[in-house]
């Protein structure tokens, strides 16, 4: 993404689940609610303008929980390419 003109952020704990993946977002609704809200603290300590990521299903978890705290929007990286090699 770099070579791109990104700017990357670090992001803590990056590798820990978002809540959404396999059965927590319906059969553990807390677990998957604590996971979502530990990921989007991690996501936003960086201040990104916007949040990239490679899952739809991730993107459509961590979207709900951004929503709730204003944060900054998140798009398929494919997606922030595609836009700017257009340009």
């Amino acid at each position: 993404m770099q070579e791109a003109g990104f700017e990357l952020t670090p992001v803590p704990d990056g590798h820990l689940c978002c809540g959404s993946a396999g059965t927590y977002s319906l059969l553990q609704p807390e677990l998957s609610q604590q996971l979502l809200t530990n990921k989007v603290q991690a996501l936003e300590s960086g201040k990104p303008d916007i949040i990239a990521t490679a899952n739809i299903g991730c993107l459509a978890h961590i979207e709900a929980g951004l929503n709730a705290s204003g944060g900054a929007p998140i798009r398929h990286w494919i997606e922030l390419i595609d836009e700017r090699l257009d340009t």
